[in-house]
Order: C-alpha cells, then structure tokens, then sequence
C-alpha cells in the first residue's frame, strides 16, 4: 500500500514546502469558533480501491445513510 510519505511534498511558488504534517487542531483553539481539523496524512488506498471509493484517503472514506434531516 503507499503512504502519503512516497508521495512529493507540495511546494508554493516561492519554493518553501508545506508543513508536513501538522497537530489535527490548531494550538489555541477558541471556544465556541468552528473549525475543522487538519488531515492527517497516512496510508493511502490503491488506486483502483481509491476510484470505486471516491478517495484514496481511508480515513475520508464514509458510509453515506442519508435522510439525516427525516430523523
């Protein structure tokens, strides 16, 4: 399976990379502001698993129930 770390880190145009893997949350997190954690980034899915998936991150692969909002 490949991971995450046999794949190029992203770099802007100035040529720094991204920060390679950062704490899920930010460090001062404020109560009651939304946020959303950063992906962790880990194993990722073959690519023909990823492409009947939808993603190649496992951890982004949720089962869909729908009808949420008929409960």
């Amino acid at each position: 399976m490949r991971t995450s770390a046999d794949m190029p880190v992203p770099t802007d145009p100035s040529g720094r990379g991204c920060t390679s893997n950062p704490t899920p949350f930010p460090q001062n997190t404020p109560v009651a502001m939304a946020y959303i954690p950063f992906q962790q980034f880990g194993e990722l899915y073959p690519f023909e698993k990823g492409l009947k998936a939808g993603t190649i991150f496992p951890d982004l692969d949720k089962p869909f129930l729908g009808g949420g909002a008929l409960r």
